[in-house]
């Protein structure tokens, strides 16, 4: 079974004392083109974020790609702090899915993944959601919960959840939580991406 949860960078939990910790650098390359790399662009005062299309193993290695170019046009060995891969279960054979998280981990980058959708992290925005849905549903729920159409390529939907956002982190922590042990292509709903969202927002200003 691929390791799931691989917490990147020396992996210690954010301070409580006043001092502040030195922001790192984070590459985040996700598989969508539009819709994931709109959220964490938010984050773009410290986070390098690119759309990779294809699938998940194809999102691997972009990450790696970028960060070889990088080592050569910066000449250092260690271009970002974090290296974090987004993609989607969706209709992703099994097999390439598992591959995708152990070559991630193999290379020491971060994975977060959503099965089925990205969606599903807005979702929990809201409320604590433990049936799987389509990825149709996804839209349908969150026109619902938003009070307007959603826009799967919206550039406005991390400042109009971020309010709610210590919300979802608890609801996917509890969604995540519930799976033991952990298997990603097969644990429908579930995501990682507060993993993701946590390290971010440790070097938040």
């Amino acid at each position: 079974m691929p390791q799931l949860h691989r917490r990147t960078g020396r992996g210690y939990h954010p301070r409580r004392n006043r001092t502040r910790e030195i922001r790192q650098r984070f590459l985040i390359v996700c598989e969508g083109q539009k819709t994931e790399p709109e959220y964490f662009r938010a984050y773009a005062s410290f986070a390098r974020v690119i759309g990779a299309p294809g699938d998940p193993i194809g999102v691997v290695n972009k990450a790696m790609e970028v960060r070889d170019q990088s080592r050569i046009e910066l000449n250092i060995r260690k271009p970002y702090d974090q290296i974090w891969c987004v993609f989607d279960r969706d209709d992703v054979p099994t097999q390439r899915f598992n591959e995708a998280i152990t070559s991630a981990n193999r290379e020491g980058f971060g994975v977060a993944y959503s099965n089925e959708a990205f969606e599903l992290w807005y979702l929990l925005h809201f409320h604590y959601f433990s049936t799987g849905i389509s990825r149709a549903g996804y839209s349908a729920r969150l026109d619902a919960l938003l009070g307007h159409h959603y826009q799967k390529n919206s550039r406005s939907m991390f400042r109009e959840l971020l309010s709610k956002q210590p919300d979802a982190i608890r609801n996917a922590q509890r969604l995540l939580a519930q799976y033991s042990p952990c298997w990603p292509a097969e644990d429908n709903p579930s995501t990682t991406v507060h993993l993701l969202v946590e390290e971010l927002n440790r070097f938040v200003r």
